[in-house]
This record gives C-alpha cells, structure tokens and sequence, in this order.
C-alpha cells in the first residue's frame, strides 16, 4: 500500500506540476499581452496629448482671426462713415447752382445744346438758356 500511496504521490505530484507549468505560461502570455495592451495605452496617451496641442494651437489661430477680422470690421466701418460724408459733401457740391452754373458753361463752350445740358443737369430748359444768357 504504500508503493501505492508513493505512486499516487508521484503521480498528483506530477500532475500539479502540469498544472503549474500551465499556470506560468497562461500567466507569461498574459503578462506579454499586458505589456502588449500598455504599449498600445502609452501610444493612445501621446496621439490624444499630439490631437489636444494641435487643438489648442486651433483655437488660438482661430481667436487671432476673429479678432483681427473685429478689427478689419471696424476700420471698414469707420472708412464707410468717412465715405458717406464724402459722398454727401460731394452731393452737395455737385447740386450747388454755382457748380450747375459752371457745367452749364462749359457744356456751351463745347457745343453742346440747352436741350442736351438741361437734360444732363435735370434742371429746367429755360433755367439753362437763362444762365446761357446772363454768361
């Protein structure tokens, strides 16, 4: 019996180093699959850090841009204003009777007609032969 019980031993003894022989390499293939996994975290880690900088260098580009289109916007603005008081300054000129006066004038000089100057100036046929005449 007790060869028996020896063998039965051996035997388990065997058995449960199979058994842990399997264990250590299970647990070498998970450790080389774990530091497979890491590796590949590591590199997730670096291309999100890579993907925030280049957004953060986005959003700077894009508030510098908004800012100087503000800018741009209101030099526009301002340039419009200046331009619209030209234009008013200009109206004014253009429709004062010394300025129709002197278009009337030279438009005579160059031959052109009362009837072609009246219509050009949009004053009256008889306003133009009348300051044709006081010339």
């Amino acid at each position: 019996m007790s060869d028996l019980l020896i063998i039965l031993l051996t035997i388990s003894e065997v058995v449960l180093l199979g058994v842990v022989i399997m264990f250590f390499l299970r647990l070498k293939k998970s450790e080389a699959l774990l530091s497979g996994i890491q590796l590949k975290q590591e590199e997730f880690i670096k291309r999100l850090q890579f993907n925030t900088q280049l957004e953060n260098e986005l959003v700077a580009t894009f508030e510098r841009r908004q800012l100087e289109l503000v800018n741009l916007n209101n030099e526009i603005e301002g340039r419009v204003a200046e331009l619209k008081k030209l234009v008013n300054q200009a109206d004014t000129y253009c429709k004062s009777p010394q300025f129709m006066r002197e278009i009337i004038l030279k438009g005579h000089r160059a031959g052109k007609t009362p009837a072609q100057l009246a219509n050009a100036t949009g004053l009256g046929l008889e306003d133009v032969e009348l300051i044709i005449d006081q010339a």
